[in-house]
């Protein structure tokens, strides 16, 4: 179990005072992030699996059999629906929910496409289903101590193996050596599994999420490095470019600007901050020449609807903020490279 039982205690109380002010007797999660945010435990999709969590009481696992020893090693309770591979999931979920007649459940879940949702429905018709998409993914904004922790060793993992994989990036060599040396450093220090992320190798800007290649780096080629080291599931995401030589006049200056434009927003970065502080930093470095090209867009992943990303929106408020990332897009007669800078306020696998 990762965290002490009361780490979860507090979430599920957190989730259940949302419950009670919705009059909702039962929640469904199955997204692998939620799962791991209220279980300890989480899976891919090989077969559907979800917890109901009840307004009262011990949450139930329905998990596939074949999971059942990771799940009681994971999750901080045990109280669990175990089924072999000709059950069905979503049936034993209705059975376990019984004559609640107020569900709640993520209705953006990819886990819970309209097909599955109807056949659900089929089996509980006299219940009301009430959309949990808003509350699920910001309970997870705020991070314990404990969790902040775990971020911590991934992002030491990150910076390491992004020392590494630079040194050994040189002329001579591709971006499969870089992304190697990557990949064996997070096994090495600790890293849930060796993916190293996007490693790619080009010139310009618009190269970033290209196949790693076997061509070999020359002088003047940019390497982009996007590393995203797990542990225990939460992500530390780091993203650097390196030049092989010298880096052209323009490109270091506007390296150097977004390096201040980091140190900006990262101090407004302050409890109580609205996202309007961290864009009129940005609005203020755009109007200087080497930067005038800026821009500020949101990541996402695979699925694209699983964390979300951080939007700045007109209020100043966030949406679904966890990092985002100033990008310069330089004037196209500049032979330069789109680096990335990662300003992170915290997220989890």
């Amino acid at each position: 179990m990762l965290f002490p039982e009361e780490e979860y205690a507090e979430r599920l109380g957190r989730l259940r005072a949302v419950m009670e002010a919705r009059g909702v007797a039962m929640v469904i999660v199955d997204e692998p992030e939620m799962l791991h945010y209220f279980t300890g435990f989480a899976v891919s999709e090989n077969l559907y699996r979800a917890a109901v969590i009840p307004a009262d009481g011990m949450p139930t696992m329905i998990v596939r059999l074949l999971d059942e020893q990771p799940f009681l090693a994971a999750a901080w309770f045990d109280q669990r629906r175990a089924f072999d591979d000709l059950e069905d999931p979503v049936a034993i979920v209705a059975d376990v929910i019984g004559a609640a007649d107020c569900v709640g459940l993520d209705m953006n879940s990819y886990c819970m496409p309209a097909k599955r949702f109807q056949h659900l429905a089929a089996l509980l018709p006299g219940a009301r289903f009430v959309d949990f998409s808003d509350t699920f993914r910001p309970l997870r904004l705020n991070k314990s101590p404990r969790e902040v922790a775990v971020l911590r060793q991934a992002a030491g993992i990150a910076d390491e193996a992004m020392r590494r994989a630079i040194a050994a990036a040189v002329p001579g060599t591709t971006s499969r050596t870089a992304a190697a040396v990557a990949s064996s450093s997070f096994i090495e220090l600790g890293a849930d599994f060796g993916r190293s992320g996007p490693i790619t190798v080009g010139r310009g800007w618009n190269f970033l999420h290209a196949r790693i290649s076997d061509d070999t780096l020359q002088p003047g080629d940019v390497l982009h490095l996007e590393l995203v080291p797990k542990v225990n599931g939460y992500c530390a995401k780091l993203m650097r470019p390196a030049v092989m030589g010298p880096p052209p006049a323009e490109l270091s200056e506007a390296a150097a600007a977004l390096i201040e434009l980091q140190d900006r927003q990262i101090a407004a970065m302050v409890p109580g901050a609205g996202a309007r502080s961290m864009r009129v930093c940005a609005m203020i470095m755009l109007t200087t020449p080497a930067t005038r090209w800026v821009t500020i867009s949101n990541r996402a992943h695979v699925p694209a609807t699983s964390p979300g990303c951080s939007r700045t929106v007109p209020n100043g408020g966030w949406k679904r903020a966890w990092y985002f990332t100033c990008t310069p897009r330089l004037p196209p007669e500049l032979p330069s490279v789109k680096p990335c800078w990662l300003l992170t306020t915290g997220r989890n696998a």
